[in-house]
Parts: C-alpha cells; sequence; structure tokens
C-alpha cells in the first residue's frame, strides 16, 4: 500500500471516530431532553461543536465532511495524524 493510500485510510478512520463521538454526544443531549423528537439537527450541531471544539482534527472533519481539498491543510493533517490518536481517543465527556 502506498503512503497516500495510507494516509487517506488515517484519515477516514479518524472522521469516522469524530462521526462516533458526535452521534454519542447527540444522543445524550435527546435523552437529557427526556427524548422528544423535532430537535435532531440541533442536537447534531451542538453535539458537533463541543465535540470539534478542541479537537486537533477538527479542520480534517470539516475539509473531509464539504469534500474540498487543500493542500496545505493535507500536509498539516497528516503531521498531526500520530498527536490524534493519543489526544483524541477519550470518549466523549457530557457537559450535562
Amino acid at each position: 500500500m502506498d503512503i497516500e493510500t495510507r494516509r487517506k485510510k488515517q484519515q477516514a478512520l479518524m472522521v469516522q471516530l469524530v462521526e462516533r463521538k458526535v452521534r454519542s454526544r447527540a444522543k445524550q443531549l435527546y435523552e437529557t431532553r427526556g427524548q422528544t423528537d423535532g430537535q435532531e439537527l440541533q442536537d447534531w450541531f451542538q453535539a458537533e461543536s463541543e465535540v470539534l471544539e478542541n479537537s486537533i482534527v477538527a479542520p480534517l472533519y470539516r475539509r473531509m465532511r464539504t469534500g474540498s481539498h487543500d493542500t496545505q491543510e493535507n500536509e498539516n493533517d497528516s503531521d498531526s495524524t500520530q498527536e490524534f490518536a493519543a489526544q483524541d481517543s477519550a470518549p466523549c465527556e457530557s457537559n450535562a
């Protein structure tokens, strides 16, 4: 496997980890509100904001979710791949 393919796979895995944290936090928010329907987007955006607030991979997540590519960000993201694994692997903590 070449280095570019490996980097792309690592980035995709990081995005999946962030999405999992966002989903978990959104579910916590939903349950905190008494599981009432109708505010799914609000819960998702709040959860996404909280999870990405201090995340080293926030630029990567945002770029991959929108599909845009910036060469300089690609270089920065590949440098932070190993840092992410150590810093961002803790489960999402509830602020409630």
